[in-house]
């Protein structure tokens, strides 16, 4: 076998060179493909079950707040008012928590830069001016 390559032309390890390469990246492509489609399955169904299990936290949310006015009418407040204070306090606690999340995606730096960088090394490295 050593011989045949040796009686191929320059040109001809160069086709073929290229010929392999782009075959190489094709296959990189299609396992990259294949492992992305599997992981986002898993991913889809784990975010199923999340969703299920956040659903069930807000139903129970909405219960143990029902059990509060509950426990306000208990108590001699009137019915109206009892539900108004619970839903007033939940609203504000809501309020803050949105105004939270809300002012750290306002602060938050979500520019690739690691990747930037590589990318410009890259280019660098490519054309000849790098390292």
């Amino acid at each position: 076998m050593a011989n045949a390559a040796d009686n191929r032309s320059l040109r001809e390890l160069f086709t073929e060179l290229s010929h392999e390469t782009g075959t190489l990246v094709r296959q990189e492509l299609e396992l990259a493909t294949t492992e992305l489609t599997a992981r986002a399955r898993v991913a889809g169904r784990q975010v199923a079950i999340a969703a299920a299990g956040g659903a069930l936290i807000h139903a129970g949310l909405l219960v143990l707040l029902a059990a509060v006015a509950a426990l306000l009418i208990q108590f001699g407040m009137q019915p109206w008012l009892a539900t108004l204070i619970v839903a007033i306090a939940t609203m504000a606690v809501g309020y803050m928590l949105m105004n939270k999340g809300m002012a750290g995606l306002r602060r938050a730096d979500l520019t690739p830069r690691q990747t930037m960088e590589s990318l410009k090394e890259n280019a660098k490295w490519t054309t000849g001016r790098g390292a």
